[in-house]
């Protein structure tokens, strides 16, 4: 994609690859929660029992591949509805800079949130839901622009960070609401904050001016000689006058007097 390695310095200043970008994000974003909220029906009408075959499993070695599938199940509606909206939002931002970095960016989320949930969670329990991706993406939009050095990413970065920072106590042991993993949102915030790294702009800056040559100074001219007595010497060539000169016949007898 041609949006996918833009130089920092000009990606955020051509209004048509700006709408261009937001319209790829928007419909990715689209995409995603379509599928989502798809099979969050499939798992209602069976009684949520993909929920309970294939979410993650703490400690439980046979069902570790499940932290693929959990983040895409949700225990009910009002679990899926919370969770909608700053995915939506977070993941929007996310996407803006690039659909590939966005999809390796979400892979990396995925694995970091449901792999430390499968390590840190009790056992005996099934965990599912999005929230983690979720933090993983709030990682990754704050930090992002600073890794860039992209100045609209990290005013972006700076507000989105102010404004949620209550959503850090979801990632601490012993702050965050009970029944809630604070393992899958710190697992998924860490992620986000490799991914800045990660997928971070690598297009080449550009090269720095040379510098300016020294100034030199101007070779002296050397100043003929005057004759010695007795030696001869040679009259310097004059210039041509134009002979339609209104002055020509005044310069000519200057010339022939010797002056």
């Amino acid at each position: 994609m041609a949006s996918e390695d833009r130089s920092t310095a000009a990606s955020t200043l051509d209004p048509a690859q700006m709408i261009a970008d937001a319209r790829r994000a928007l419909f990715t974003m689209v995409g995603v929660l379509a599928a989502i909220w798809l099979i969050q029906l499939v798992n209602w009408m069976d009684d949520y029992d993909l929920g309970r075959q294939f979410g993650v499993r703490p400690q439980e070695l046979g069902k570790l591949p499940n932290i693929v599938t959990a983040p895409f199940l949700h225990w009910n509606w009002a679990h899926l509805e919370a969770n909608s909206g700053p995915l939506f939002v977070f993941g929007f931002l996310a996407a803006y800079r690039g659909v590939k970095k966005f999809l390796g960016l979400t892979l990396l989320v995925v694995l970091t949130s449901e792999l430390t949930a499968w390590v840190f969670d009790p056992p005996n329990t099934v965990g599912a839901g999005a929230s983690g991706v979720v933090f993983g993406y709030f990682g990754y939009v704050v930090l992002r622009g600073i890794i860039d050095r992209n100045l609209v990413d990290t005013l972006i970065g700076v507000v989105l960070g102010a404004s949620f920072a209550y959503m850090v106590t979801g990632a601490v042991p012993g702050v965050a609401p009970h029944g809630i993993s604070w393992a899958a949102h710190l697992g998924g915030l860490l992620g986000g904050l490799a991914g800045a790294w990660v997928f971070r702009n690598r297009a080449p800056r550009p090269a720095r001016a040379a510098a300016a040559p020294k100034a030199t100074k101007a070779p002296k001219t050397r100043t003929a000689a005057k004759p010695s007595p007795g030696s001869t010497s040679t009259k310097a060539p004059q210039p041509a006058t134009n002979p339609n000169s209104p002055n020509a016949d005044l310069l000519k007898q200057l010339d022939d007097l010797g002056l």
